[in-house]
């Protein structure tokens, strides 16, 4: 299934993307008395259960009967995939060529960093840039959203334990990412973790091998495939795992190819700017389309 969130009605809702245009889950089970997760949340606490219960909705509702539990695109604003995780933890230099570029050592064991929730944005959304930040970089990464609870899991049973996955951007501040030793600051800025514009759940794909690429004001920027990661998705989640109890609902920035500004020679780094656009796009997993203001 590809799942989404939105607003309606001053509400985050849960949508499901079919043939049908997009279907209101919370409209659509007050309609049919049906008895399924109403929220993102309650989906993915149920794990395989709400997601049979929400399958057999899905199969039963159609557009010529129930017109009003359908929504075309365009006619609501996006939310974004998750909007509480307790956790998004982030991959640096996941990328042999993106290590390289930014002259930084090729790491031995996952580099990890974090954002908050007041980080995460939606498909479709605009970003405010700060006053004081100038040197502004997209990374388009593919995301993990943990469907269960994972203490010390193994890389073999890793991926058993991912509720599916979405297009990331992991917006960076590069002046105050390097204002000192830590990244956070120049990361978790507000709006600096684009996430959607749907989330694929995990049986519909191999998270191992998706084309990845960024445009910026449509010129293509970066160009890869998730194969090239130097820590794959079940490695990730098993290193990660080791050391902090991922919960249902939680992100994992999985990291950026090769691309970035920051890689580029100092006289050629033209920093974003307001109204540039930038598009990530994953096979399978759509376009994700933020504005910076």
């Amino acid at each position: 299934m590809k799942l989404l969130q939105f607003i309606r009605n001053g509400e985050t809702r849960l949508g499901v993307i079919t043939e049908d245009d997009i279907l209101d889950v919370k409209t659509a089970a007050e309609k049919t008395l049906k008895v399924v997760p109403v929220t993102m949340e309650e989906l993915i606490s149920q794990s395989d259960l709400g997601k049979k219960k929400l399958g057999e909705l899905v199969s039963q509702i159609k557009r010529g009967d129930h017109s009003d539990c359908f929504l075309k695109d365009g006619e609501f604003v996006y939310a974004p995939v998750v909007t509480n995780p307790e956790k998004i933890v982030c991959v640096g230099l996941n990328y042999l060529d993106h290590a390289k570029e930014s002259n930084m050592k090729i790491p031995t064991s996952p580099v990890l960093f974090s954002k908050f929730n007041n980080a995460l944005a939606a498909h479709q959304g605009t970003i405010a840039i700060p006053d004081d930040a100038r040197n502004i970089d997209y990374e388009a990464e593919l995301v993990i959203v943990m469907g269960k609870s994972a203490k010390q899991v193994s890389e073999q049973e890793a991926l058993s334990y991912v509720f599916g996955y979405t297009c990331g951007n992991d917006l960076s501040a590069r002046d105050l990412q390097f204002r000192s030793e830590q990244w956070l600051l120049g990361k978790s800025l507000d709006g600096f973790a684009p996430v959607g514009p749907y989330i694929a759940t995990s049986e519909e794909l191999d998270p191992n091998h998706l084309a990845i690429s960024c445009l910026v004001n449509g010129e293509i920027r970066q160009q890869a495939n998730t194969k090239d990661m130097i820590f794959n998705c079940a490695t990730l989640i098993s290193y990660i795992s080791r050391y902090m109890t991922l919960q249902p609902g939680d992100l994992i920035f999985t990291g950026t190819p090769e691309g970035v500004i920051l890689g580029y020679p100092e006289n050629e780094q033209v920093w974003l700017k307001s109204g540039d656009q930038v598009v990530v796009t994953i096979e399978s997993l759509g376009e994700l389309h933020t504005t910076l203001e």
